[in-house]
């Protein structure tokens, strides 16, 4: 098939907009926490709204992607998302906040089901492992990127003095206490757009391989009567939950224990957190090479939990640089699970894969439980919660017994034929 390179660069915009819409509800939890008057746990229920939706539409999607095929599915993900952003932007409470991450998290994992395929047919199979990894990147660019976006426009609105022309008119439709709101204004414009370039674009023919296709309900139920394949599920869960467990507590923790803006500082601190994120997965990709993809897991996890002892019982200097870094030691965290539970069953990998794709529920159950243990014990005793999911996640680089294992160079043969 001719290579797609237009499919190809619109499915890294929307990958870009998936990250964008998704990973700015850390960096909002305390301005809504105070301006809702919220306890931790209430707080902890908008990204339970938000996750929940992965676990509602995956599978779901899955099985339409045959009757409704590609186009209609995206489209109707951003009408969706579309319409849970203008909720929100206009009717700004908490139980709208709460239907509205819902519904923008039902269009992201619409969107989600559809995209890996469409990138391997639009660019090319012997092209996939480099676009999937640049869409990585720019998933991650685009999660550094929305906490700073939100920094920026809650202090314009703040200073504006009349002469910027789209900050002015923010200002008439967002109330003054509330200037976050102004994010969603920006959500809706950007899924309606969104919207009108796939209405206008032609999508080539995608034929699912069979490592893609969803499989029956008995194909499922048989994956759950496993015990690698539910022991994989519950490693996923943990991940998901880890990162966002911790990507939205970090701005509330610096605020609470150090006094610290969470519109700025707590802000940028979550950016970076999603940043070295990003630039960890690029050393990862590195060291798998030459590395088990076990024992990366197993350092990684290591390191992982000596920068969260760090950033709960340091300085705030010292937590402004060990949040992030745990971003950094997470990052091979997700591909290798993934990568471990695929290569563990010798069949069945499209529908083992919708069921991990399923686990990311984890991100709506973990923030939540933070947040009720946190109004019973404090926010630090709350995310001590994250030692629990951490530690299983270490435990996987000790107990996985995968089929295949990551094909690793041989650096000394390679020297000695150089």
């Amino acid at each position: 098939m001719k290579r797609n390179y237009y499919i190809v660069a619109l499915i890294m915009l929307v990958f870009f907009v998936i990250s964008f819409l998704t990973n700015v509800i850390g960096p909002l939890i305390p301005d809504i926490i105070k301006v809702f008057n919220l306890s931790y746990t209430l707080a902890g229920v908008l990204p339970l709204a938000f996750f929940i939706a992965y676990g509602v539409m995956s599978v779901p999607s899955a099985m339409m992607l045959d009757t409704f095929k590609e186009k209609k599915i995206m489209v109707a993900a951003f009408v969706v998302a579309f319409l849970g952003s203008l909720l929100l932007a206009m009717v700004p409470n908490y139980m709208s906040a709460i239907v509205s991450l819902f519904l923008i998290g039902c269009g992201m994992a619409m969107l989600q089901v559809v995209i890996n395929p469409l990138l391997r047919t639009s660019g090319g199979e012997e092209n996939y492992a480099f676009t999937a990894v640049l869409a990585q990147l720019i998933f991650g660019l685009a999660s550094f990127l929305s906490p700073l976006v939100y920094s920026y426009m809650v202090k314009a609105l703040k200073e504006d003095k009349g002469n910027n022309g789209i900050i002015s008119f923010l200002h008439s439709l967002v109330p003054a206490n509330l200037p976050w709101i102004s994010l969603y204004w920006l959500f809706a414009v950007i899924c309606l757009a969104m919207v009108i370039i796939l209405a206008l674009t032609k999508f080539p023919k995608v034929e699912l391989k069979d490592d893609e296709r969803s499989g029956s309900v008995q194909t499922y139920l048989s994956l759950f009567k496993q015990r690698i394949v539910v022991m994989f599920l519950i490693a996923m869960f943990c991940y998901v939950g880890t990162e966002q467990g911790i990507a939205n507590w970090i701005s509330q923790f610096l605020k609470t224990y150090h006094g610290l803006d969470p519109q700025t500082v707590g802000a940028n601190a979550v950016a970076y957190f999603w940043g070295l994120m990003t630039a960890g997965g690029v050393v990862g990709l590195f060291l798998l090479k030459v590395i088990d993809s076990r024992k990366v897991l197993i350092a990684f996890t290591l390191l992982a939990l000596v920068c969260l002892t760090a950033a709960f019982f340091g300085s705030a200097n010292i937590a402004l640089i060990a949040f992030p870094l745990v971003g950094f030691f997470a990052s091979v965290m997700y591909p290798i699970i993934f990568s471990l539970a695929l290569n563990s069953v010798d069949k069945e990998h499209g529908s083992l894969a919708g069921l991990m794709v399923t686990a990311i529920i984890g991100g709506a159950i973990i923030p939540p439980v933070i947040g009720l243990l946190g109004d019973a014990f404090g926010l630090r005793a709350g995310m001590f919660f994250l030692y629990i999911t951490l530690g299983y996640i270490l435990s996987v680089g000790f107990w996985a017994k995968p089929l295949i294992t990551n094909k690793l160079i041989d650096i000394k043969k390679k020297s000695v034929n150089e």
